[in-house]
């Protein structure tokens, strides 16, 4: 029996899950759209996404794909997702596009670009709105001085100072080819939201965390761009400043 592959775009909010990646015993957002599927055609498919989110992380615009038999009523693709979106229900997981594609894709190995965004909020009051999808630093951030310093990390470099010790990518070599900071008014008080904007085709795990993390010292005033730099060249993840937290961090966009 012949299958159809799909291609879905999906957003998720990841507070409350353990990752895209299935878990015994922990539900994951892999698990949820997996058992989704199964919800409305009974098949057991496996959902190949382009790049897995840890625990906390959220996606405005994951990609996905799984290969799907007949179904006993011929669907279309609106009407496959309907149906997904339907069976994630009460997950806070929605399936906002679908197509249909060869058997050449691949979600992740079909990718020549990700963008991700982290989002800082930097104002003394805490966060009520937006509690638990950003990090909340109360110190005020020199938001030009992190901008000016990212571009140093731009371009292909090893970037173990940046990589988790649980990496398991064959190399720390990548290509970052945009990291940007940017503000924009979070409030009419003076809080100032914080936002980081970085592209390449593939990240290491956490890299985007432990430079948004890093940039934040830059952003205090504790670190130069020197330092960044400095950082970056001991290819050493103790020389490289904090990890910041999953709340703040979005895949937002994959190109292919």
């Amino acid at each position: 029996m012949s299958t159809q592959r799909y291609k879905i775009t999906i957003e998720y909010m990841g507070a409350g899950f353990v990752g895209w990646q299935r878990q015994p015993d922990h539900m994951t957002i892999q698990q949820a759209i997996e058992e989704a599927i199964h919800g409305f055609c009974q098949q057991e498919v496996k959902v190949q996404v382009a790049g897995r989110t840890d625990a906390g992380v959220h996606a405005r615009g994951q990609v996905a794909h799984f290969d799907l038999a007949p179904t006993k009523k011929p669907m279309q693709p609106f009407e496959i997702a309907k149906a997904i979106n339907y069976h994630l229900q009460p997950h806070t997981i929605s399936i906002i596009g679908i197509e249909a594609v060869d058997d050449e894709f691949h979600a992740r190995f079909s990718a020549v670009n990700k963008l991700y965004r982290y989002r800082i909020i930097n104002r003394q009051g805490t966060v009520a709105l937006d509690k638990g999808l950003v990090w909340h630093i109360k110190k005020k951030l020199d938001a030009e001085k992190m901008h000016a310093a990212a571009q140093l990390l731009l371009g292909h470099h090893d970037f173990t100072t940046f990589r988790d010790s649980e990496c398991q990518a064959q190399s720390p070599m990548k290509t970052l080819d945009r990291l940007d900071v940017m503000t924009r008014d979070y409030d009419h008080k003076g809080g100032q939201e914080i936002i980081i904007e970085t592209e390449g085709k593939s990240f290491l795990h956490h890299q985007v965390r432990n430079m948004v993390g890093t940039l934040t010292l830059v952003g205090e005033g504790k670190w130069s761009a020197q330092d960044l730099k400095t950082a970056l060249e001991a290819k050493d993840r103790t020389a490289g400043g904090p990890t910041a937290p999953a709340d703040g961090l979005y895949m937002v966009r994959i190109d292919y």
